[in-house]
C-alpha cells in the first residue's frame, strides 16, 4: 500500500470553517503547554496561585475574560499551610473549583496518569499548573534538547487531547541576557516544545516591580509591565499590547444587523468590508473579515446566519444567508 500525506490546498483551508483557538485567559493563554518562568523569590509562585483561584471564579486577569471552570495548582515546592496563608492574603473566599496538592509526581511515571484521572473526576477542567518543571523531571536523564522536547511533549499531548491549559513554572539562568527568552533554564527544547513563554524579570530585586514578557505561537509579542501590591497580587502597571481586532469581535452582530432586512446576500470580501464599515472608525480588511466570518459560524448559526465563501470564474465570493435549516452539515432552503 502507498503511503501519501494527508493534505488539503489553501483554497480550501481558506474557505473551510474551523474550530477558533480556545482561550483560557483571552489574548494570553490558549489551550497547550506553556512556560512561565523568572528567578528565585521573584514571585512566580504568588502569580500562579492567584491565577488558579482567579480562573477558578471566572474573574479577569488584567482586564481578559477567562474561561471559568476547575483549576489544578501542583504546588511541589510549598506546603498546605504556606497555600493557606497565601490565600487569606490574595482573595477573601477561594472556591472548592480551585485544587491543590503538594504530593509529588513524576514525569513519565505517575504524573501523567494522575492528571488524567483528575481530568475525568473534573470534565471542567481548564487550568493544570505545575511548579515547578524541575520536580516532575528525572534527574538521572540528561537534560540534552531531545529530552528537553521529549519530556514536555508529554504533557503538551495530554493539554491537547483534553482540551486545557498546563503552566508550567520554571527558573531562569543567572547570566544576562538582552532578550530574557535565552535565558529560560534548559535547551531550547524547552522553548521548542511549548506554545507560550513568559518572562517574569524584576527591575530590580526586591522591588515587586516586573516585567512579564510573552510570546507563543497564537499570541503576539507583548510586554506587561507588573506591581505586586500589598496583597501580593500582580497588578497591571502598562501593557503594549493593542488588539487590533477588538472592534472586530462583534461580526457576529454587525452581520445579524445587516441581514436583519435580508434573506440572502453576495458580493466579494472588499465589497462586504466596505458596506460593514460605514460609519466606523477603524476599516475592516476583507482579510481579516473573512477570517473572522469562518472562525464564528457557529455563533452565526445560533442567529440562524449561515455563510458560505467559495470561489467562482477566479473571485472569492461569501454568500451569506438567512433563516436556512442546516441539516447532516449541508445546509439546505427550508
Amino acid at each position: 500500500m502507498t503511503k501519501r500525506f494527508n493534505t488539503i490546498d489553501g483554497e480550501t483551508l481558506m474557505t473551510m470553517p474551523l474550530k477558533p483557538i480556545n482561550f483560557i485567559i483571552e489574548d494570553l493563554l490558549s489551550e497547550g503547554l506553556h512556560i512561565l518562568a523568572g528567578s528565585p523569590k521573584v514571585g512566580k509562585s504568588w502569580l500562579a496561585l492567584w491565577l488558579s483561584v482567579a480562573i477558578a471564579k471566572g474573574e479577569e486577569v488584567w482586564g481578559n475574560k477567562v474561561k471559568e471552570g476547575t483549576t489544578l495548582y501542583l504546588c511541589f515546592e510549598d506546603s498546605q499551610i504556606r497555600i493557606q496563608n497565601r490565600l487569606f492574603d490574595i482573595t477573601d473566599e477561594a472556591t472548592d473549583a480551585v485544587n491543590f496538592c503538594t504530593e509529588n509526581a513524576m514525569l513519565g511515571g505517575e504524573l501523567e496518569e494522575r492528571i488524567i484521572n483528575f481530568i475525568k473526576e473534573h470534565p471542567d477542567t481548564v487550568l493544570i499548573i505545575i511548579d515547578t518543571l524541575q520536580m516532575i523531571r528525572n534527574t538521572s536523564k540528561d537534560n540534552n534538547y531531545a529530552n528537553d522536547y521529549s519530556d514536555l511533549t508529554i504533557l503538551k499531548n495530554l493539554a491537547d487531547k483534553y482540551g486545557i491549559a498546563i503552566l508550567l513554572i520554571h527558573h531562569l539562568r543567572k547570566e544576562y541576557d538582552k532578550d530574557p527568552f535565552n535565558r529560560i533554564s534548559g535547551t531550547t527544547g524547552i522553548q521548542g516544545a511549548v506554545d507560550s513563554s513568559f518572562i517574569l524579570v524584576e527591575d530590580t530585586r526586591g522591588s515587586k516591580v516586573a516585567t512579564l514578557s510573552c510570546v507563543g505561537r497564537d499570541i503576539d509579542y507583548r510586554e506587561i509591565k507588573l506591581k505586586r501590591n500589598e496583597d501580593n497580587i500582580w497588578q497591571v502597571v502598562t501593557d503594549s499590547f493593542i488588539n487590533k481586532d477588538v472592534l472586530l469581535d462583534d461580526i457576529v452582530i454587525l452581520l445579524s444587523d445587516f441581514m436583519e432586512d435580508k434573506e440572502y446576500h453576495k458580493s466579494t470580501p472588499t465589497e462586504l468590508a466596505e458596506i460593514l464599515s460605514k460609519n466606523r472608525d477603524d476599516k475592516i480588511s476583507p482579510k481579516t473579515l473573512s477570517k473572522k466570518i469562518l472562525q464564528n459560524t457557529r455563533e452565526l448559526e445560533e442567529r440562524s446566519i449561515s455563510v458560505v465563501i467559495r470561489k467562482s470564474n477566479g473571485k472569492r465570493l461569501i454568500e451569506i444567508f438567512r433563516n436556512r435549516v442546516i441539516r447532516d452539515d449541508k445546509m439546505s432552503t427550508p
